[in-house]
């Protein structure tokens, strides 16, 4: 059992999670643009690879798969998820799994706004969303709106281009600014229609994060919720695992109705009692070592699944008030 973790990264946890799990059953092949990303460090094999928009992308990463003879494909970054899944028939031809979600899904979840309206249509909370500042304008004046609001592109990554305003002159001039950014960076080639900023009404209270783990058919199959006790750089850096029951029936009515493949990461904020759903990523977030750490084996069944073997759910059940901090350490690239 071979498996292929793209876009490695800054991973390297994540890499070591299945190594651990597969022991001598197979290896782990990591790919990145560069050869220095520290996550390259865990692979048994690492490989160079172009930018996930170069025309050769595709074929590369086949070539790699060939090679090494891959069982499934695991990708670790957002920009990469539509292209793969646009591909899937071609690794399918290849004998190799994509642990990937479909297309609609990806869209769903990498549109911004597609996602609270998609959130909202399955009964569930979301912030008030606009792409339009002419419209979110009228609604703070009609007071449907108020401020702070939370600006940032609407096709994103992490915690890039997040913007905060107070007030309509820094709603204009933010908006405006943002625009140009987003439009000379990578993400106004992910970006799909004109319309590149989500104004967002900004939720303030408790974070949550959950590991929604979804099984190779898309069939949900376990819920982690972890209480965020401190972020850096749009990734959670402290968390406790919490027994909440509120916020896991979230995580499984999102599980059942994406019907994604893997993992899908969510970030839930808790106001006056009420939930309300943010994002959505459907892949292996930077909360998920918390789950791991906390007994959650979910790189054991994904191996399982991948064999053809059945595993119980207890598997995807975490310890409570486990808490876990993240710390730097240097590793020899």
């Amino acid at each position: 059992m071979n498996i292929l973790f793209t876009c490695a990264g800054r991973r390297t946890y994540l890499l070591k999670y299945f190594k651990e799990q597969l022991g001598a059953d197979g290896i782990i092949v990591g790919t990145d643009m560069q050869l220095t990303a520290p996550a390259l460090t865990a692979a048994d094999v690492k490989e160079q690879v172009p930018a996930v928009y170069a025309d050769d992308y595709i074929d590369r990463t086949l070539e790699i798969c060939h090679k090494h003879k891959i069982n499934a494909v695991i990708s670790l970054n957002d920009l990469e998820l539509p292209v793969l899944a646009k591909n899937r028939q071609r690794f399918e031809l290849e004998g190799v799994k994509l642990i990937v979600s479909s297309s609609e899904v990806i869209d769903i979840c990498f549109d911004k706004y597609r996602t609270a309206q998609y959130i909202e249509s399955i009964g569930l909370k979301s912030p008030k969303t606009f792409v339009n500042p002419d419209r979110a304008i009228e609604a703070l004046k009609n007071g449907g709106l108020a401020f702070p609001l939370v600006l940032k592109p609407r096709w994103g990554s992490g915690s890039i281009g997040i913007e905060f305003v107070n007030n309509i002159d820094e709603l204009r001039d933010v908006y405006a600014q943002l625009l140009k950014k987003v439009r000379k960076s990578i993400l106004g080639t992910a970006s799909q229609e004109s319309e590149y900023i989500l104004i967002q009404e900004a939720i303030n209270g408790q974070e949550y994060g959950m590991d929604v783990m979804n099984d190779l058919n898309g069939n949900n199959r376990g819920v982690s919720v972890k209480m965020k006790l401190a972020m850096r750089a749009g990734e959670t850096d402290k968390a406790r695992t919490v027994d909440n029951a509120a916020i896991r029936t979230i995580g499984r009515k999102l599980g059942e109705s994406l019907s994604h493949i893997g993992n899908l990461d969510v970030d839930v904020f808790e106001r006056d009692g009420q939930y309300y759903v943010l994002e959505l990523n459907p892949r292996f977030g930077g909360g998920f070592p918390f789950s791991y750490e906390a007994g959650v084996n979910f790189p054991k069944a994904i191996i399982e699944w991948l064999k053809g073997n059945e595993i119980d759910n207890s598997l995807l059940e975490p310890q409570y008030d486990r808490a876990f901090a993240k710390c730097d350490y240097l590793v020899e690239i």
